[in-house]
């Protein structure tokens, strides 16, 4: 497995990319914050400036050299203008949709759900949450909703927003480690 990674666009929510970035710590997953803002700094949609791990070229790079398979986790933090910014990204939706049919898993909270998810292949007929007002393009695509705080649905794995986002991190990761692990994890938070 390569890992977990956390994709960054200017304008991200940066309370479900850090809490999700710190539940998988807790779990012992080293989860990669990825810029794909053209550097290294990032900075989401409340003016938090975050130095990512790397960036798209070392993201892509690494992907080149290795692929991705079922193991790893794409995960995508809603926040605008983040979302748009993502989804804009011919690259990176086109990666993430092979990594899918792939078996990878893709994990995606608040607009991102929407916005982002929506477009992989084979979405009709997924369960689904995300933030209000932003399901129009997942059911469009077929998508179910379901309103949660965070649904996994096979290798797809989405989270309701902000509020939900240390359930979101918990679910992925007792996708890659086990509920045990995600339990120890809940524990460790009090929650």
């Amino acid at each position: 497995m390569k890992g977990v990674f956390i994709f960054l666009a200017e304008g991200f929510e940066e309370t479900e990319a850090i809490a999700t970035w710190d539940v998988l710590r807790r779990g012992g997953i080293d989860a990669v914050l990825v810029s794909v803002a053209g550097g290294n700094e990032v900075t989401g949609a409340h003016g938090l400036t975050v130095k990512a791990d790397t960036d798209r070229a070392g993201f892509l790079n690494l992907i080149c050299k290795e692929g991705t398979d079922s193991r790893d986790v794409m995960v995508f933090p809603g926040g605008m203008p983040g979302t748009r910014n993502l989804a804009g990204d011919e690259e990176l939706m086109n990666l993430m949709k092979e990594h899918y049919t792939d078996g990878g898993t893709v994990a995606a909270i608040c607009a991102a759900p929407g916005y982002v998810a929506s477009q992989l292949p084979g979405f009709e007929g997924k369960k689904f949450t995300c933030y209000d007002g932003c399901e129009g393009p997942a059911l469009a695509n077929g998508g179910i909703l379901v309103r949660e705080a965070a649904v996994i649905d096979g290798n797809l794995i989405t989270g309701r927003g902000p509020g939900c986002a240390i359930g979101f991190g918990l679910s992925i990761l007792a996708h890659v480690k086990g509920p045990e692990t995600a339990e120890e994890v809940r524990e460790g938070l009090k929650i």
